[in-house]
């Protein structure tokens, strides 16, 4: 306040200041004009000030593919020990995977709460929550409290440390054991990302009473929409640098901004920088012509047709004319484009991919066949049957389209498949090198990142489109925001071994261990794509090269860092 006080004078101070750090560190949000920021940065003290930066979010079989199986050697006392704190959307405490059967009290050590708000309570499993927004403007569509309306954060708290829950499926998908890598360990959610945007601002002061509540390991699957060059203007690289002058190893995601290298977001020396790789099972959706050939394509479709034939109708052929579109726009499929009588009942097939969660005048169709060359790893559900497949099926199926007197389709309900090839990295992936300190390579580990199974918000739709009324424990989706929460909860395995290790040696340990005792080969990449790039588990004995960290000096820690608005 102080420093406020002498910028802006004391009369106007209390009314622009959002909020303190004053937990783990020092500092604080305040509206400020561009001059006011820059009287503010030029006093004595301050290290940085920046703008409030807008942040974004960037398993059944993904543990056993790691080699990590159900009875992987533990140490359950001490892994019940160990706080994970999931910077996130929030969580749902009903869900199945938090459970807190045969859990005791929370750890001594920790020294955190649960945030009161309508129905929501905290358990023995997850033992904190709490919520965060500056501006203090809570969208309508989302929740205000810990609570995920999301499922983004409950996907992500589950893959870390979600219990084991037998026969979990995606509405039938993908049937297995769902578990976390550290299913006895504790969660603490800190809901810093809602419906309209993540904040800087509250990501700082979620590490602020992270550090403070007593959390061993951060979860952060959220990066900023762009790199930031300047370490002391990153809230992430500010609030993971505290973490680890505090002894917490941070694992971030990487972002989704790949296959363009310089597109990495979240790269900071002192954490661990994540990107998403394959796993060996794909889920494929089959499209069968009314001639009988079958084109495979991805999708993450529950729906059944149960083989039946329904008209196919090209979207070119089909225009929204007294909306003024024409073929060369309908056959993309965008936004209203497409006649909506002349599709109903039917499956368009489309040039391009549609956005699941508006698919626009396509509401009315039956199915949607969509081709063109973009990558097919970031798979998706649709809140129709859709199936999405290559540029090298469009001649075959516009001739079937062009040459048959009553053309029909129909879409399957997706499949699994065992690749043999896997690990490889996710076209989507953000690339290294480090824009910053190119020196330091980044990202760090690849984990599991597509098509992760895990659970969810039962309130959210897996398309989000309206209309689609599905409801789901477990969601299977993708991103490195899934690859992250493996590598935390790796480093989590290893720290319930080596509980006196600081997050310099976890991480180096990680990135450094070569082959493991569980049989998984570490894979490095192509430096100019990722630098340093390794996926798996690393050995009970922690073989990896033990490089510790040390500060030069504590003082060199500026002791303010002020995020204006």
């Amino acid at each position: 306040m102080r420093l406020l006080q002498e910028a802006i004078g004391s009369t106007f101070a209390p009314h622009c200041l959002l909020h303190s750090y004053k937990r783990s560190f020092n500092g604080f949000v305040a509206k400020l004009t561009e001059t006011e920021a820059k009287k503010v940065s030029e006093m004595e003290g301050v290290i940085s000030v920046f703008p409030n930066e807008e942040l974004q979010l960037h398993t059944t079989r993904s543990w056993d593919f790691m080699g990590f199986s159900e009875q992987v050697e533990r140490v359950p006392s001490v892994e019940s020990d160990i706080i994970v704190g999931v910077f996130d959307t929030g969580i749902w405490p009903e869900s199945p995977s938090f459970l807190d059967h045969g859990y005791g009290p929370p750890p001594p050590k920790w020294k955190g709460s649960c945030e009161v708000s309508l129905n929501f309570s905290c358990n023995n499993k997850i033992i904190g929550a709490q919520s965060y927004r500056s501006d203090g403007r809570y969208p309508i569509d989302d929740i205000k409290g810990p609570r995920d309306s999301n499922g983004h954060g409950t996907h992500a708290a589950s893959t870390v440390a979600g219990g084991l829950v037998r026969q979990a499926s995606m509405l039938g998908l993908g049937t297995g054991t769902a578990r976390g890598g550290v299913p006895s360990a504790r969660i603490a959610a800190y809901k810093v990302c809602w419906s309209d945007t993540c904040s800087g601002a509250d990501v700082l002061a979620a590490f602020d009473d992270a550090i403070a509540d007593g959390v061993d390991i951060i979860s952060l699957s959220v990066g900023p929409k762009r790199p930031i060059p300047n370490y002391f203007n990153d809230p992430i690289a500010i609030g993971t640098f505290h973490a680890m002058r505090n002894g917490i190893l941070t694992s971030s995601s990487a972002g989704n901004e790949g296959p363009r290298p310089f597109t990495l977001t979240n790269f900071s020396p002192w954490a661990l920088s994540v990107a998403a790789s394959t796993t060996d099972r794909r889920f494929l959706t089959a499209v069968q012509l009314g001639d009988g050939r079958k084109f495979n394509g991805v999708t993450i479709n529950t729906f059944d047709l149960n083989g039946t034939q329904y008209p196919l109708v090209y979207a070119g052929n089909i225009p929204n004319v007294t909306g003024g579109f024409n073929g060369s726009i309908s056959r993309f499929c965008l936004g209203n484009s497409v006649d909506r009588e002349l599709v109903k009942g039917k499956i368009a097939v489309c040039d391009s991919i549609v956005l699941p969660s508006d698919v626009g005048s396509l509401e009315s169709a039956l199915g949607i066949i969509m081709q063109d060359g973009s990558p097919k790893d970031l798979t998706a559900a649709f809140p129709l049957p859709a199936s999405h497949l290559g540029t090298q099926q469009r001649p075959l199926i516009s001739s079937y389209l062009n040459l048959t007197r009553i053309p029909t389709a129909t879409i399957l309900k997706s499949t699994e498949l065992k690749l043999e090839a896997a690990p490889l990295v996710a076209s989507f992936s953000s690339r290294g090198p480090n824009p910053t300190t190119p020196d330091i390579l980044k990202p760090d580990v690849i984990g599991p990142g597509v098509e992760i199974l895990a659970a969810w918000s039962p309130i959210r739709s897996p398309s989000d489109a309206k209309g689609d009324n599905r409801k789901l424990l477990f969601n299977i989706i993708s991103g490195t925001s899934m690859a992250c929460p493996h590598a935390t909860a790796v480093a989590a395995y290893v720290k319930s071994f080596h509980p006196s290790w600081s997050p310099a040696a976890l991480k180096s340990a990680l990135i450094t261990t070569e082959e493991i005792d569980l049989g998984i080969v570490f894979l490095p990449l192509k430096s100019n794509e990722y630098d340093r790039v390794k996926v798996g588990l690393l050995g009970l004995e922690g073989s990896g090269v033990d490089l510790d960290l040390e500060l030069q000096s504590q003082g060199e820690v500026g002791p303010s860092y002020v995020p204006h608005l």
